[in-house]
C-alpha cells in the first residue's frame, strides 16, 4: 500500500492562521472592517507599492483593473496563451478583444519580442492594452514592457497571480519586486489555496497610482462613496456616483491573508530549496523553466517538459502522485476557439502545452515526499 498522498500544490494552515481568523469571528467586524485596511496596508509594504486594494478574487482584481484603466467595447489587448483564462477574461467582459502573443520556448513567459512585433504589424492606436502574466512564479520584465508601452501609447498591467516574493533587477542594478507597479500602473495577486497566501478566495490590486487607488476602491463596493459627505447631509448619506460591483474581501479571510504573508519570504525560499533539489536530480533529462540572469523565481509551480507527458501523468497517479497541467492555451478553449482564435498561429504555447507537467511545489512538501516523487518520474524517464 503507498502510503503517500502528494498534491501538485496544497495550502500550509497553522495554529497561527487559525487564532487569527478566531479572533475576527469573536470581533464586531467580519466584514468591510480594520483587518481589511490592515491586510491592504501590509501587502502595500511587502511589495513596495504606494496602495493597495483588496478584493474578493484576482479575477475580479483583473476585471477593475481594465475598467480603471478605460478599456470599452472593440479595444484590443494583447496577453498570454499560457496562463488562467482570467487573464484574458477580464478583457471580454469589458468588451474587449483579446491578441495572444506566442511565448519564449524557454521561460515560458509571454515573449518580449512577439508582442513587440505584433504591435509594429498593427497601425498606430490599434491596441490599447497588455496583460504579461509573471509565470509560475518567474518575473516578467516589466521595466522593458513598460517601454513598449510608452512607446507605443498603451496602458500595462501586470498579472502577478504566480509570483508574490519574486524579483528581478533592473538596468539601473535596482531590486524590482513584482507587484511594486514601478513600472505597470497595475498589479494583481492571487489568494487561491494553491497560492502562495492561501485567503481560501482572495485578491489584491497595487498601484502607485492615487487615481486608480480611489477609482479601483469604488468600483470595489457598488461605485459607492461615502467621502466627505457627512458633514452636510448626516452619517448615513452615501452616493452611488457610478455603476460598480460587489467585490469586496473579509475581515476574516484578511486576518488568514495577514498571518500567511507574514510566512511567505519563508516559504519563497522553501519553494527555491524544492526547485534546486528538482533541477540536481534531473540534470538534463526533462527540461524546466529556464531561469534568466538577475531574476528571482518565487516557483508557484515547476513545471517539466517530457515526451510522453499523458503516460508520465497517468503514471505518477497510480502512486498518489497527483501532477497538473498548467495550462491548456486559452485560444484552443471552445469559447475562444467559437469568437474566431481557432487556427491562431502561436506554435510555442501549443507545444509547449503537449509536453508540460507541473509537479508538486509546496512549502510543506517533506524530503521524502519529494525523494519520491523523484524516484518515480526518472523511473518513468529512464524506460
Amino acid at each position: 500500500m503507498n502510503k503517500f498522498h502528494i498534491p501538485y500544490g496544497k495550502q500550509k494552515i497553522e495554529q497561527d492562521d487559525i487564532d487569527a481568523v478566531v479572533q475576527v469571528l469573536q470581533s464586531d467586524f467580519l466584514t468591510q472592517g480594520p483587518k481589511v485596511i490592515d491586510f491592504e496596508k501590509k501587502f502595500a509594504e511587502y511589495v513596495g507599492a504606494k496602495y493597495a486594494v483588496a478584493l474578493n478574487n484576482a479575477t475580479s482584481g483583473l476585471h477593475l483593473s481594465v475598467l480603471s484603466l478605460g478599456l470599452k467595447k472593440g479595444d484590443r489587448v494583447i496577453t498570454t496563451p499560457i496562463t488562467f483564462a482570467a487573464s484574458a477574461n477580464c478583457v471580454r467582459y469589458a468588451g474587449g478583444e483579446v491578441w495572444f502573443a506566442d511565448i519564449d520556448p524557454d521561460t515560458y513567459l509571454l515573449s518580449f519580442e512577439k508582442v513587440k512585433e505584433l504591435i509594429e504589424s498593427k497601425p498606430v492606436g490599434f491596441f490599447k492594452g497588455i496583460i504579461p502574466v509573471s509565470f509560475a512564479g518567474l518575473p516578467i520584465n516589466s521595466e522593458k514592457f513598460k517601454e513598449l508601452a510608452i512607446k507605443h501609447n498603451l496602458w500595462f498591467i501586470e498579472d502577478s497571480c504566480h509570483a508574490p516574493g519574486g524579483y528581478y533587477v533592473d538596468s539601473r542594478e535596482n531590486k524590482q519586486k513584482c507587484g511594486s507597479s514601478n513600472y505597470s500602473e497595475i498589479s494583481v495577486f492571487s489568494f487561491h489555496p494553491v497560492k502562495h497566501i492561501a485567503c481560501g478566495e482572495g485578491g489584491m490590486i497595487t498601484t502607485n497610482s492615487k487615481e486608480l487607488y480611489i477609482k479601483i476602491s469604488k468600483l470595489r463596493t457598488h461605485g459607492i462613496t461615502k467621502d466627505n459627505m457627512s458633514e452636510n447631509h448626516g452619517g448615513w448619506f452615501y452616493e452611488m456616483q457610478e455603476l460598480g460591483y460587489n467585490y469586496r474581501l473579509t475581515d476574516i479571510q484578511s486576518a488568514l491573508g495577514i498571518t500567511q504573508l507574514a510566512k511567505n519570504d519563508n516559504g519563497v525560499k522553501r519553494r527555491n530549496e524544492i526547485a534546486s533539489i528538482y533541477k540536481k536530480a534531473f540534470g538534463n533529462k526533462v527540461k524546466y523553466q529556464n531561469l534568466p540572469k538577475g531574476r528571482y523565481n518565487a516557483h508557484h509551480l515547476f513545471v517539466i517538459e517530457v515526451n510522453k507527458r499523458r503516460e508520465l501523468y497517468d503514471y505518477l497517479r497510480e502512486f498518489n502522485i497527483f501532477t497538473q497541467i498548467h495550462y491548456i492555451p486559452i485560444h484552443t478553449l471552445p469559447y475562444y476557439k467559437e469568437i474566431g482564435y481557432e487556427g491562431a498561429e502561436l506554435k510555442n504555447a501549443e507545444n509547449y502545452y503537449s509536453r508540460c507537467l507541473s509537479l508538486p511545489m509546496y512549502p510543506s512538501l517533506t524530503e521524502e515526499e519529494q525523494s519520491f516523487v523523484i524516484e518515480k518520474v526518472l523511473e518513468f524517464t529512464n524506460e
